[in-house]
């Protein structure tokens, strides 16, 4: 399947993905990947899907398995992550839920901390030119539309605390486990 095979007209390609942390919304324009959300049940990934429509303007398409297109790649990136053979997502990513210095910190982010390395908040504040402003990079973090990809998992406690993430502080562990950061769980 090709682009000329996509709905006319501005659109949204969804679906769900299985990972290891639990079932993923992956939404996509043409501009590129949009969205990641997590906890994304049956009856969640619907209104997630909904949501992102209303915002758009957008007619949403979510193609049978295996047919995607906009998310071909976004899926095999991300099936190459949790089986611990990528270590980067090269994507093309559509910024327009996140802008001013929220947009700064996430960008930054994605460019400057690698996979198996963490930063602090404060850091992070600091290489976006505001130094003291680590909570207002928490506000950041929690307002990132593209978890995972765009790694706030990587983002720490200056005190070497985990801190807060919003798919949950377990998921948190885990994606921090999977790159090295912390000693996987014996069961």
């Amino acid at each position: 399947m090709d682009t000329t095979d996509l709905p006319a007209g501005p659109h949204l390609e969804w679906t769900v993905a299985a990972s290891d942390i639990g079932p993923l919304l992956l939404a996509a324009t043409g501009e590129g990947l949009v969205r990641v959300g997590f906890h994304a049940g049956p009856d969640r990934a619907e209104e997630m899907a909904r949501r992102l429509v209303e915002r758009l303007g957008a007619d949403a398409w979510r193609p049978p398995p295996g047919e995607e297109v906009l998310l071909a790649e976004p899926l095999r990136q991300l099936a190459a992550y949790f089986a611990g053979a990528l270590r980067r997502f090269e994507l093309p990513l559509d910024w327009r839920f996140s802008s001013g210095f929220h947009r700064r910190v996430l960008q930054e982010l994605d460019r400057s901390v690698p996979y198996g390395t963490v930063v602090g908040y404060g850091e992070l504040a600091a290489r976006v030119g505001q130094p003291g402003a680590a909570q207002a990079v928490g506000h950041a973090m929690g307002s990132n539309p593209l978890p995972l990809v765009v790694p706030c998992h990587r983002v720490v406690e200056n005190d070497g605390g985990i801190g807060g993430f919003g798919g949950g502080v377990e998921t948190k562990r885990t994606l921090l486990a999977l790159e090295g950061v912390l000693p996987r769980p014996l069961f």
